[in-house]
């Protein structure tokens, strides 16, 4: 049995006419009494009463108009939906993310990808770089941001903005009396450092050493923490001092005062990566909407 007999019996029972049941469906009257016939003839059941001046059913076709009523519903929704996944307009889409984006445009994201796209779930996954890049490769997410670089053919990548190190010293630091100027690196060189663990970040971890060494120094780092949240405690706490990611002054921390520095900084990239190989289809809508946010500001995004 075929979802076509189903409409046709459908068809048949609802006009309780063979002849306005065959316009209905555009076709012959012929045809159409063969296929029910046929259908009764594979189900062993008798659904229509017939005479030569009506149609009627019985008690099992009144059941069974019921039953394939709601399998044509369910048949269509499905179809509906396989289609809206074709699109991109639903289904279920896994984003890695990483901590720097979490405080910065992520809830952006998410609130306008959600408000124009209702029917997309997403699973959005806390995750390192290097976490990411296994994920998108294995496909266990199919999105992800985070920071560049990285080395994988298969993975497209686009720079969705790019953020300075700010200094962040405890509140009752002497530098922190006076927030009206930036300061200079150089007058963190006697400070303890905390910073985030190199296999977490290397390429930020190098170039903020890199950064101190070029400015006359080599920063002291005394404890090593991860994610900036324990990095901004220990900071509150009056343990030393660190270089963030600008997008960290969004988390407020009691007792950190953050400070923009002279100098030039490295800068912290941010990008969306996706595979090349299995691109899912509501990937590009996840894109368009990433793009759209942080086109207003490429550099440090508002808190």
């Amino acid at each position: 049995m075929e979802l076509r007999h189903l409409r046709y019996f459908v068809a048949v029972a609802e006009e309780l006419h063979f002849g306005r049941a065959a316009q209905r469906l555009q076709m012959a009257q012929q045809p159409l009494s063969r296929q029910i016939r046929h259908l009764e003839s594979e189900l062993n059941v008798l659904l229509f009463h017939r005479t030569k001046r009506t149609v009627r059913l019985t008690e099992a076709g009144k059941a069974f108009w019921q039953e394939a009523q709601k399998t044509l519903r369910q048949a269509e929704h499905a179809i509906a939906v396989a289609q809206q996944v074709d699109r991109g307009e639903a289904g279920h889409l896994q984003v890695g993310f990483t901590g720097p984006i979490l405080n910065s445009v992520l809830p952006a994201i998410v609130r306008q990808f959600t408000e124009r796209y209702p029917d997309i779930h997403l699973e959005l996954n806390r995750l390192s770089t290097a976490e990411q890049i296994d994920a998108l490769l294995s496909q266990n997410i199919q999105v992800g941001l985070l920071h560049p670089p990285i080395d994988a053919p298969s993975l497209a990548q686009a720079v969705i903005y790019r953020e300075p190190l700010i200094a962040a010293i405890p509140d009752i630091h002497p530098l922190a009396q006076d927030l009206s100027e930036p300061i200079s690196v150089k007058a963190l060189a006697n400070e303890p450092f905390i910073l985030f663990p190199r296999q977490i970040g290397p390429t930020l971890y190098d170039a903020i050493i890199s950064f101190c060494q070029q400015s006359g120094f080599s920063p002291t780092v005394v404890q090593e923490a991860f994610p900036q949240q324990t990095i901004l405690g220990l900071i509150a706490s009056g343990l030393g001092v660190s270089l963030i990611h600008a997008s960290v002054e969004c988390i407020q921390q009691r007792g950190v005062v953050t400070l923009p520095l002279r100098e030039i900084t490295p800068q912290l990239e941010s990008a969306i990566v996706w595979s090349t190989d299995t691109p899912h289809p509501a990937l590009f809508k996840f894109l368009e909407v990433v793009q759209e946010i942080c086109s207003h500001n490429p550099h440090a995004p508002d808190c």
